[in-house]
């Protein structure tokens, strides 16, 4: 694509990096086949080929925002499914995060708009107080159909519906400290524990140190570690997932000073793509620079890890057929495919590949409560193509997706490693049969 900037442009070290992703653009249409708003909507500005064109006006002219670029722009669901059809190789993530944070800093959003936005921001990097709004979320939710008749509260009703009709109690899990391998210790890992993930399902990282420790690996929580960024950089509030990913880089750092690390283990994967993305992130930050490219090079998803160590016999078998619903930021933001489906079958399942897989569900983070209409018809065709495959229950690693699924269909949607740790001498998860029911 022909770009025309000028030179005091590209002196903005971002407009560069995103003409040059730009140019790279050659019109093949390639993506409009695999974009899940493109699909669904049928707007060739709701396609990653649209939105390059409405980034680059905007850009290029030095313009701010207008309601045109936010409209389409917020309906992006940054599943990456581009970047995995694009034969150019144009990098679409970093494109449409400085679109993003470029519309952030000169789109003035309608008031409730804002204000959702300031309330999603507010809550959900921070455990204690997302456990606390989901508790109120009980008394809110028979009104969630009043919402839902005011266009611009739907969000709203969306974050009632959303909401466990009852909340886990806190893990110790998610306390700083040094868990020990069992037995002859083969490694060293520390473990992210995240945000949101931690109150709505905190048998994940439980799961996984369970399943680490057995199996010789030390695994650290480090103090100061929390929420990664994510959420708050996918609405464009960049300096708010700096100041996250730079203190997730300062606890790491120590514990790599302290003991080493052979991985930072991370069991969402939409964390992961961010934090093995922290190198780019933190590149114009002279103090921050090489500390957070060391960082993304430790990251690695649990079922990356687990995949270079060698494994012993499964303690059972459970012969259940699993669904595998690989989520848009393992399969198009990590490039991570195969190891998940490898470890379920070594450990006994039958995995089941749901026609259309690289279609987003629809969770994408927040969208599915910014943007809940869209969302719910991505949900709706990613549950009927699951439920197609006869599968006993589905098997993901992102807890944005566990939640959209599960609102969407009556099978048990369990974390991919829960899964193995159960075969591997763990607790069964909730839900999930006991007998085997291969389809």
């Amino acid at each position: 694509m022909q770009t025309s900037f000028s030179l005091a442009q590209l002196a903005d070290p971002h407009v560069a990096e995103s003409e040059a992703i730009l140019r790279k653009c050659v019109h093949c249409g390639f993506c409009t086949a695999t974009c899940p708003t493109y699909v669904t909507l049928g707007n060739e500005l709701d396609s990653p080929r649209g939105r390059i064109y409405l980034i680059k006006d905007m850009l290029e002219n030095g313009r701010p925002a207008d309601e045109q670029i936010v409209t389409h722009i917020d309906r992006c669901l940054s599943c990456l499914s581009c970047m995995t059809t694009c034969p150019s190789g144009v990098h679409y993530m970093h494109l449409v995060d400085h679109a993003r944070a470029h519309i952030e800093q000169t789109y003035r959003r309608p008031l409730l708009d804002r204000l959702t936005r300031s309330l999603l921001a507010a809550i959900l990097p921070y455990p204690a107080r997302f456990r606390a709004a989901l508790r109120l979320a009980g008394l809110g939710r028979p009104f969630a159909g009043l919402f839902d008749a005011i266009k611009p509260l739907r969000p709203v009703a969306a974050m009632l519906r959303l909401a466990p009709s009852a909340v886990p109690p806190r893990s110790p899990v998610s306390d700083p400290s040094t868990h020990p391998a069992a037995g002859p210790q083969r490694g060293r890992v520390a473990i992210l524990t995240g945000c949101a993930q931690s109150v709505l399902e905190p048998g994940i990282n439980e799961a996984t140190v369970s399943l680490l420790t057995r199996l010789g690996v030390e695994v650290v929580v480090p103090q100061g570690e929390g929420c990664c960024g994510a959420l708050v950089h996918h609405m464009g509030r960049e300096e708010a997932a700096l100041d996250a990913a730079r203190r997730n880089v300062d606890a790491w750092t120590r514990e790599i000073e302290a003991g080493g690390l052979d991985a930072i283990v991370i069991t969402a994967s939409g964390c992961g793509t961010t934090i093995k993305d922290y190198g780019f992130m933190l590149r114009l930050d002279s103090a921050y620079a090489e500390k957070a490219a060391r960082v993304s090079g430790l990251a690695k998803d649990v079922t990356e890890y687990l995949s270079t160590l060698e494994l012993p016999e499964p303690a059972i078998r459970p012969g259940l057929a699993v669904a595998y619903h690989s989520a848009c930021s393992m399969q198009h933001g990590q490039k991570i495919v195969r190891q998940p489906k490898e470890l379920l079958t070594r450990a006994g399942f039958v995995v089941k590949e749901p026609a259309e897989g690289h279609l987003c569900c629809g969770s994408a983070g927040t969208y599915n409560i910014l943007q809940p209409e869209i969302s719910a018809q991505l949900r709706d065709r990613k549950v009927r193509n699951i439920e197609a495959t006869g599968a006993a229950l589905v098997a993901t690693g992102n807890i944005g997706c566990m939640t959209q699924i599960a609102s969407g269909s009556s099978l048990p949607v369990v974390h991919t490693v829960r899964l193995l740790d159960w075969a591997y001498g763990g607790a069964r998860p909730e839900g999930v049969p006991e007998t085997a029911q291969v389809a």
